[in-house]
């Protein structure tokens, strides 16, 4: 086969599974990823309930933001309920970002917190806010 004609197949398959991606989530499925046995989750699932399975992991993938002259810092995550969801690692970096991962280690539900503070530029004054994400993980 040409190398035009593995292209195009190549672009079709690829169109199928964008189109895929997209009616998955036209359906309401939820937005977080599942990964092997492992939960991801980053800023946009603020507020969500979320399960886990009993054995698996639930990560977190907080970033940071830039807003008219401030960056936005995370916290690392925290549970709320080490019986459910147990610490297994967490970081902070530089740039303001922070990630954790948890494992689930048995049935219950646990809220996972992490703030998100102003850092300002030279010169400038950040409003005194402190935003907080909350997850609920429910794991079964």
């Amino acid at each position: 086969m040409g190398a035009a004609k593995w292209s195009t197949a190549f672009g079709a398959a690829g169109l199928v599974l964008v189109a895929v991606a997209a009616s998955a989530t036209a359906q309401g499925q939820t937005p977080y990823a599942h990964a092997a046995g492992r939960v991801v989750l980053t800023n946009t699932d603020n507020g969500r309930t979320v399960p886990a399975s009993s054995g698996g992991d639930v990560e977190i993938r907080l970033t940071h933001s830039r807003e008219r002259g401030f960056t936005y810092t995370w916290t690392a995550p925290q549970s709320g309920n080490s019986a459910v969801l147990g610490h297994a690692s967490d970081a902070t970096y530089p740039s303001g970002d922070a990630t954790a991962v948890f494992h689930a280690a048995s049935a219950g539900a646990a809220t996972v917190t992490a703030q998100r503070r102003c850092v300002p530029d030279p010169g400038s004054l950040c409003p005194l806010l402190v935003e907080t994400w909350k997850v609920m993980i429910e794991v079964k």
